[in-house]
């Protein structure tokens, strides 16, 4: 039986707030550059998550899609993120277009903003979309045909609305519960569609390489890419196996001299060498493999935490107060015409400021922690709602 690994990056770096109190509201409207040392430098993250990810990856990826002629790839890319790398890493931004031209990388589809839109205003979601479509059109000259929302959150009124948009595919966590016999390594149809397919994530063996790779008490570590490609062949109820992660896994969560490029490196080789063997753009699996089974999630399923649902966003009051508000402010603002002030709304609403006021413990609390600039989840949300009522001040002058 021939097996198609479809290996799926994102990549995403939100522009994080300086530390702001409520003496700046009315006075200073600088959110997302720093003024003072203790705030976090977006400039000094992007270039140093470019040094120790974006530029090896990239430079890694090109090399072995030159090499390895069947080996292909799938990304997507924030338009939060595009927009910090033609600031401050243009070359960055080049090596990611020199992927795209090989013909052989696919760009997903996303929200801008890395917003969760949709689940708050439709018609704000569908414009952010609009203005990904665009930069990805304007950057790398493609339009993507397989859409993915941020952090995978998924459900069946996602997927409607997706196959009305005209894509030909979906994006999906593969989560135990939703699945329960069913295998994740196949080719799927979302409910109540006609035509479009739905690619669900192997959350096992993406997180084996996402999160497991540097672990020394994990009892399969050392992972090397001849035992990875090793279970995909013994593995025989399969077709697929997506591979969905983050693109900063390869040098940034997972640190070079944990050997994860050299993983990496040596991957299309092992793999391929099993006659049959294959990688995929999110198209070609499409295209290639028919529906096995519908699926049905009328809750949201996400790829965040032990319960792949929304509460690493909004699982408290904290925050279901702070992204509430902040979509009750979209008429006013949009009615503004004011293009600094709706960015600024719009920054507000990538998911992770939200992330940042998580207060779930052990071991989904150390890892929003470790993405966190704040010292506490009340922090994030004291600094996120100062912003907020220095937008709500701004919103009535204009207003005025």
């Amino acid at each position: 039986m021939s097996k198609a690994i479809v290996l799926y990056l994102h990549a995403h770096q939100p522009f994080r707030l300086r530390h702001y109190n409520i003496f700046d509201a009315a006075n200073h409207h600088n959110y997302f550059d720093t003024d003072h040392e203790q705030d976090y430098n977006n400039r000094e993250i992007l270039r140093k998550v470019a040094h120790k990810s974006y530029t090896p990856t990239n430079e890694l990826l090109i090399d072995l899609l030159d090499k390895h002629p069947d080996f292909k790839l799938n990304l997507s890319i924030t338009g939060l993120l595009i927009e910090q790398l033609e600031n401050w890493a243009p070359e960055v931004l080049e090596s990611f277009k020199r992927l795209v031209a090989t013909g052989k990388v696919e760009i997903a589809a996303e929200t801008y903003y890395h917003s969760l839109a949709f689940f708050y205003d439709r018609a704000e979601f569908e414009r952010q979309v609009k203005m990904h479509e665009q930069k990805i059109q304007d950057i790398f000259g493609v339009t993507p045909k397989v859409f993915r929302n941020t952090e995978l959150a998924y459900n069946n009124e996602l997927a409607n609305w997706a196959e009305q948009a005209g894509y030909d595919g979906i994006l999906a966590e593969g989560w135990d519960p939703v699945l329960s016999w069913r295998s994740p390594n196949f080719m799927y149809r979302p409910v109540g569609t006609s035509h479009i397919k739905l690619l669900l994530k192997n959350y096992k063996m993406s997180d084996d390489i996402a999160f497991r790779f540097g672990n020394q008490d994990w009892k399969e570590w050392p992972l090397t890419s001849d035992k990875f490609s090793h279970w995909l062949n013994e593995t025989t109820d399969a077709e697929i196996f997506n591979l969905f992660m983050d693109y900063e896994t390869f040098g940034e969560h997972q640190w070079e001299d944990k050997g994860i490029f050299q993983f990496l490196e040596n991957l299309p080789a092992q793999w391929l060498a099993n006659q049959g063997n294959s990688f995929a753009t999110f198209s070609e699996a499409i295209d290639k493999y028919e529906s096995k089974d519908f699926i049905d999630m009328p809750n949201t399923v996400t790829w965040a935490d032990t319960e792949r649902d929304l509460t690493a966003w909004l699982g408290n009051n904290m925050q279901q107060e702070a992204i509430r508000e902040l979509y009750a402010l979209g008429d006013k603002i949009l009615a503004s015409q004011d293009l600094k002030l709706i960015d600024d709304w719009r920054r507000l609403q990538t998911s992770d400021h939200f992330y940042y006021m998580c207060t779930k413990w052990f071991n989904d609390g150390d890892v929003h922690a470790y993405f966190s600039p704040y010292s506490s989840p009340y922090d994030a949300f004291i600094n996120y709602m100062n912003v907020y009522h220095d937008i709500v001040w701004r919103t009535d002058k204009v207003r005025a």
